[in-house]
C-alpha cells in the first residue's frame, strides 16, 4: 500500500510540475506578446473559435486571449505553489491536494472551452493537443482521490487503535478490585 501511495504522489508531482512549466511558459508567451498570442495561429485557433461564436470583435479577441492567457497563468501558479507544498510535507507536515484540484478544475474548464472549435474546425491534432490536457488532469485528480483514501483509511486505523485503547483502559478502571 505505501509504494502505490509513493507512486501516486511522483505521477501528481508530475503531472503538476507538466502544467506548471507548459502552461507557464505558454500563458508568458501569451501575455508578453503585443497581441496576446493571436499572431500563432494554431495555437490560439481556439479564441478565434470562441470570438465567431460570441459574435466578438478585434478588441473582444484580444481580452478573450488575454484572459486565457491569465488563466494559464493561474494554472501554472498553482501547480507551483502545489510542488512547494508537497516540498514542504517532506520536511514536515502534509500537503494539502486542495491547492491542486483547484488548478485541475481550471485545467478542465479551459480544455473543454478549447477543444470545442477545434472540434468545429475538424482539426484533430488541436483536438489531440487538448484530450491530452484532459486526460493529465483526469489522472491527476484520481490520483488526488486514491491519495486521500489512502489518507482516510490510516486516519480511520489510528482513530480505530485509540477507540481500542480507551475501551480497554475504561473496563480495567471499571473491574472489581478484589483485595487480598
Amino acid at each position: 500500500m505505501r509504494k502505490v501511495s509513493s507512486a501516486s504522489v511522483a505521477m501528481i508531482l508530475a503531472i503538476a510540475l507538466y502544467f506548471s512549466l507548459f502552461w507557464g511558459y505558454d500563458a508568458l508567451r501569451v501575455l508578453t506578446s503585443p497581441t496576446y498570442g493571436l499572431e500563432d495561429v494554431w495555437r490560439s485557433q481556439f479564441v478565434f473559435g470562441l470570438g465567431s461564436l460570441f459574435k466578438f470583435g478585434p478588441m473582444g479577441l484580444i481580452k478573450l486571449a488575454a484572459f486565457f492567457g491569465t488563466l494559464k497563468l493561474a494554472v501554472a501558479a498553482i501547480c507551483a505553489i502545489h510542488i512547494l507544498d508537497r516540498m514542504r510535507g517532506l520536511i514536515g507536515g502534509k500537503a494539502n491536494p486542495d491547492i491542486l484540484e483547484a488548478g485541475l478544475i481550471l485545467v478542465v474548464l479551459i480544455s473543454i472551452a478549447s477543444v470545442g472549435p477545434a472540434v468545429w474546425s475538424h482539426n484533430a491534432d488541436l483536438v489531440r493537443a487538448q484530450a491530452l490536457h484532459l486526460v493529465l488532469a483526469a489522472l491527476a485528480i484520481a490520483l488526488c482521490l486514491v491519495e486521500r483514501s489512502y489518507g482516510r483509511a490510516d486516519e480511520n486505523a489510528k482513530a480505530a487503535d485509540r477507540l481500542a485503547a480507551t475501551v480497554e483502559a475504561v473496563a480495567v478502571s471499571a473491574a472489581p478490585r478484589v483485595h487480598g
